[in-house]
C-alpha cells in the first residue's frame, strides 16, 4: 500500500508537513470555540454565534479573491501570510474578551485558513507533478484528519491546561512552522500578463466539478456538523461520549485515505470516487434506523470514511484537469461551491433535530448527495488524467495543460 508513496517530491513532502500544525489548530477550533467563547470567557450566545459566524463567512468570501490572488501575485507568498494570519488570530482568541476583537480576530482565522488552503492545494500539485499528484494529495488529506482528530482530543487536556492556554500554544505554533514554506519554489507560469481576471480556460471543468461540490455541501450540511446534538436528541448521549464517535471518526478515516492512490489506479480516478461515495450514500441511512447509539455510532463512522476517501481523489482530479495558472482559483471556486450551501442546510437540519425528525436530516442529504454523485459520474466517467493516459508524461515535460485530455474527452461548451 505505501509503494505508492515513495517518491514523493521532496518539495510536495515539506507542504504536507507544513500542514499538520494548521490541521491540530483547526481541530481544537471548530471542536473547542463553541464552548470556550460562552463558557470560558463570558461572552453571550448571541455574540458568540456572531463571532463563530464571522469566522465562517470570512472563509467563504475570501476564497475566491484570494485563489485569485495567489494566481496571479504567488502562491507560495500567500500560503505564508494566510498561516501567520492564522497564528495571530489564534492568540488573538486567548489574549481578549472584546466582542469587537474577538469577531475581528473570527475574520483574520477565516481569510488565514482560505489564504492557506487554496495556495497549499495548488503548490502540492505544482510540486508533486502528474504521477505523485494523488499519493501527495492521500498523504495531505491523512495529516489533515489526523491533525484534526489531534485537536479535537485536545479538550481532553482542558483539566491540566486552560482553554486559552492552548489557543496561545497552537498560535505561536502556527507561526512557528510557517518557515518551512522557504524551502518550497514557487511556481515560475504565474509571472506575465493575464486576460481575465477568473479562471476562464477551466471554466467547463469548474461549472460541472462545482454543482457536484454543491449538492454534496447541501447534503452534509444537514447534519455533519450536527451530529454531537444529533445524537443527543436521538439517543440522549452528551456531547463527551459522542465526541469520542467523532474522533475515532478522524482517525479511521486518516488511515483509510492512504488507501486511496492504489484505489485510483486500479479503477481510474472518477471510478473510485464514485465506487466509494455511493456506498456512503446508502449506508448512511442507517445510522438514525439503528436502535442503539453503539450501532449507530459505528455505522457512521463507516460512512465517514467511505465519503471522504474519495477528498484526495477528487482534489487531484480537479487540479489535474483544470489548467495549472489557474488552479488557486479553481480552488477558491470549490471551496466556494461546497462550503456555502454547507452553511445554508445547516439551519433546516438543527431545526429538523431539535423538532424531533431524526430521520429527515439524513433522508435529505441523501437526495443531494445521489444527485451530486450522479451528475458526477455522468460527467466526468470518461475524463482521464493525464497519468491514466496510456503514454502519459509528467507535467514538467507536458507542453500544454489541454494535451491531457484526448479530443473525445476535452470538456464542452
Amino acid at each position: 500500500m505505501l509503494d505508492e508513496y515513495r517518491g514523493i517530491p521532496r518539495q510536495a513532502r515539506l507542504l504536507v508537513i507544513l500542514s499538520i500544525v494548521p490541521s491540530v489548530a483547526l481541530g481544537w477550533l471548530s471542536t473547542d470555540i463553541s464552548y470556550y467563547l460562552p463558557i470560558v470567557q463570558g461572552i453571550t450566545p448571541f455574540w458568540a454565534g456572531v463571532t463563530i459566524s464571522t469566522f465562517g463567512l470570512a472563509v467563504v468570501g475570501s476564497s475566491i479573491p484570494l485563489g485569485i490572488l495567489a494566481d496571479r501575485f504567488g502562491r507560495k507568498r500567500t500560503l505564508i501570510l494566510g498561516n501567520i494570519c492564522q497564528g495571530a488570530a489564534l492568540l488573538g482568541f486567548a489574549l481578549t474578551t472584546n466582542i469587537g476583537l474577538l469577531v475581528v480576530f473570527a475574520a483574520a482565522e477565516g481569510v488565514g485558513e482560505a489564504a492557506f488552503a487554496v495556495s497549499l492545494s495548488a503548490l502540492i500539485a505544482d510540486r508533486a507533478g502528474d504521477t505523485k499528484r494523488t499519493p501527495a494529495f492521500s498523504l495531505g488529506f491523512f495529516v489533515n484528519w489526523m491533525g484534526m482528530a489531534a485537536g479535537a482530543a485536545l479538550t481532553n487536556l482542558v483539566v491540566f491546561v486552560a482553554n486559552a492556554g492552548i489557543f496561545e500554544v497552537l498560535g505561536v505554533a502556527c507561526v512557528a512552522v510557517t518557515p518551512i514554506a522557504l524551502w518550497v519554489t514557487d511556481t515560475p507560469h504565474l509571472s506575465g500578463p493575464r486576460k481575465s481576471i477568473l479562471p476562464k480556460k477551466s471554466g467547463q471543468v469548474l461549472k460541472r466539478y462545482g454543482l457536484y461540490a454543491a449538492c454534496l455541501g447541501l447534503g452534509s450540511g444537514f447534519f455533519v456538523t450536527l451530529m454531537t446534538y444529533w445524537f443527543k436528541g436521538r439517543y440522549g448521549v452528551p456531547d463527551a461520549v459522542s465526541g469520542n464517535v467523532l474522533v475515532f471518526s478522524y482517525v479511521v478515516t486518516a488511515g483509510v485515505i492512504l488507501l486511496a492512490p492504489r484505489l485510483a489506479k486500479k479503477l481510474g480516478t472518477a471510478m473510485a470516487i464514485v465506487a466509494t461515495q455511493a456506498p456512503a450514500t446508502i449506508v448512511m441511512l442507517g445510522v438514525p434506523a439503528s436502535p442503539v447509539f453503539a450501532i449507530s455510532g459505528s455505522i457512521y463512522v463507516v460512512r465517514v470514511f467511505l465519503m471522504n476517501l474519495a477528498n484526495p481523489l477528487g482534489q487531484s482530479l480537479l487540479m489535474g484537469l483544470v489548467s495549472p495558472d489557474e488552479r488557486g482559483a479553481a480552488s477558491g471556486l470549490v471551496a466556494v461551491a461546497n462550503r456555502l450551501p454547507n452553511a445554508l442546510t445547516a439551519l433546516p437540519g438543527a431545526i429538523l433535530i431539535g423538532a424531533g425528525q431524526y430521520y429527515y436530516p439524513f433522508y435529505f442529504a441523501a437526495v443531494f448527495y445521489a444527485v451530486g454523485i450522479t451528475w458526477f459520474w455522468l460527467t466526468f466517467r470518461k475524463e482521464k488524467l493525464p497519468e491514466e493516459n496510456q503514454g502519459a508524461r509528467t507535467m514538467s515535460s507536458r507542453p500544454s495543460w489541454k494535451d491531457s485530455l484526448t479530443p473525445s474527452e476535452s470538456p464542452q461548451p
